[in-house]
């Protein structure tokens, strides 16, 4: 069930304007606090918002993805209980790609703000005209 109610297979489309890709740089800034493994980057997807945390196969294979990119670095950690774990850790390189996210987000956002700023004015002027 979506937020609005409308169960699944009722050809919700509340969902259609979602931000695709964006677990990249939410990964990146994730790792420029502090270096991490996988499961603790999705328990702070989850903390963050539990309706797009990514399952995690998603999460590792963007996480190789980007390791592949050169924007990450792994080492394994082998130093508590348990089974190693690979712990992710930002490279320069990944910093300045977080830093292209950002600046490219700004843009989005006054994008967005012009789009919601001319659906308001149209949508609020035909409830006026209904309303006559």
């Amino acid at each position: 069930m979506c937020g609005n109610g409308h169960a699944a297979g009722e050809g919700c489309r509340c969902r259609g304007g979602q931000l695709r890709g964006f677990m990249q740089p939410r990964l990146l800034l994730q790792l420029a606090h502090k270096p991490a493994h996988g499961y603790e980057l999705l328990d702070l997807f989850g903390q963050s918002d539990a309706e797009t945390s990514p399952d995690p196969g998603s999460l590792y294979r963007t996480l190789r993805t980007l390791e592949d990119e050169g924007l990450v670095l792994s080492n394994w950690d082998t130093s508590g209980s348990g089974p190693a774990r690979r712990i992710y850790s930002l490279t320069d390189q990944g910093i300045e790609y977080l830093h292209a996210w950002a600046v490219n987000l700004r843009k989005v956002r006054q994008d967005l703000d012009r789009f919601l700023a001319e659906y308001e004015a149209h949508f609020s002027a035909a409830r006026r005209t209904e309303n006559v």
